[in-house]
């Protein structure tokens, strides 16, 4: 997952960047925190973790994913994971727009972040990360629950955390409070 990163930087030639990750994201952003430091200006990690466990979950999700006649039960999966209840119901704009891309996903290439996921753990690592960092939790996220965000800021020296009244996708849920959490440490 990290080698996409270190080669577009590479292509656009850029040798120190800003780097947020959300959710998958915010595992790579802590792995180039941890083991390229130096490419790293500033670091924001959001609805993120360092470990999500059980394993058997995911492989679970794996075999769920890979036997599917198709994408529409694990869409339906996403979306009631990254949003509240009300947004679903409502079937809000947004909702169709994600549920359009999900069913659309690759099921191989989603089993294979399934395993990254799984496999995934930095708990003892994100320590090491000395860039300036911003992590972002929602209050109400299932996926990445708070306490998770709140070990890696602990975790991470000089870390500050930011909590919105969010689900999992933060930056769609609360986009206002978000750029200005967001843009406000960047600067």
């Amino acid at each position: 997952l990290v080698r996409p990163v270190l080669g577009l930087l590479e292509a656009r030639g850029r040798s120190r960047v800003h780097f947020l990750g959300l959710s998958l994201g915010g595992f790579v952003g802590q792995w180039l925190g941890i083991h390229a430091p130096e490419r790293i200006a500033r670091l924001v990690l959001s609805n993120t973790s360092s470990h999500l466990a059980p394993a058997s979950y995911f492989d679970e999700r794996i075999a769920v994913v890979r036997q599917a006649p198709d994408m529409a039960e694990t869409a339906e999966m996403f979306l009631n994971n990254w949003f509240p209840a009300r947004m679903v119901a409502a079937n809000e704009p947004v909702i169709e727009e994600f549920r359009t891309m999900l069913l659309a996903i690759d099921r191989q290439g989603l089993a294979g972040l399934f395993a990254a996921v799984r496999d995934a753990d930095l708990r003892r690592t994100v320590a090491l990360i000395n860039r300036p960092t911003l992590v972002i939790a929602g209050e109400h996220d299932t996926v990445t629950v708070a306490s998770h965000s709140e070990l890696i800021a602990a975790a991470v020296p000089g870390a500050k955390l930011i909590v919105l009244p969010a689900v999992h996708l933060s930056n769609v849920e609360y986009p206002a409070e978000f750029m200005e959490a967001v843009l406000g440490f960047l600067r």
